[in-house]
């Protein structure tokens, strides 16, 4: 009995570290080649000056002001590129484009982060509705809301402002 349990163990840890092998090649895949970083716990903090300093004003509106911009009016809302999306406060890789779709709101949306941890949420129930903020875990930057309105398989909708993000495109190194 013990010895058919130890090879069972050993046949579900080749099965994992297989999987887990698939699992980074594909994404690996999914971008192209791009770095991929978790969220690690480490904070970015900066006063007001400072970030009004690194940010143009529709970023600080939107980052520091939790501002939205108007619809089809963001840099990347329409944009088709392969890369990575990045906080544009602190530069934390948050979307792989593979995650992109087309979502008919005027506003980049994905239906994934890149990690989980990459993009923290809350509650917001500002302007009389009940919705979920998404922001960055790193620097707090308000980044856009999500919705459960998305295609699968998560079935979210991250509605992400343009100027809450910055784009590095993947030259097919």
């Amino acid at each position: 009995m013990v010895k058919g349990i130890v090879v069972w163990g050993a046949v579900l840890t080749a099965l994992l570290v297989f999987t887990g092998s698939v699992f980074a090649k594909a994404s690996k895949k999914a971008t192209k080649g791009c770095y991929m970083g978790k969220y690690q716990g480490d904070k970015v903090v900066k006063t007001d000056a400072e970030w009004k300093k690194i940010m143009t004003p529709e970023q600080y509106e939107v980052l520091r002001g939790e501002g939205t911009e108007r619809a089809c009016s963001g840099l990347y809302w329409n944009n088709h590129k392969a890369g990575v999306y990045h906080c544009a406060g602190c530069g934390l890789e948050l979307f792989v484009s593979a995650t992109k779709f087309e979502s008919g709101t005027g506003w980049p949306s994905f239906y994934q982060p890149i990690f989980p941890e990459n993009v923290a949420t809350r509650k917001d129930n500002s302007w009389g509705m009940d919705r979920v903020e998404a922001h960055c875990p790193r620097c707090g930057g308000h980044l856009g809301h999500v919705f459960e309105d998305g295609p699968k398989p998560t079935n979210l909708r991250y509605c992400i402002n343009s100027a809450s993000v910055t784009f590095v495109e993947d030259k097919g190194k």
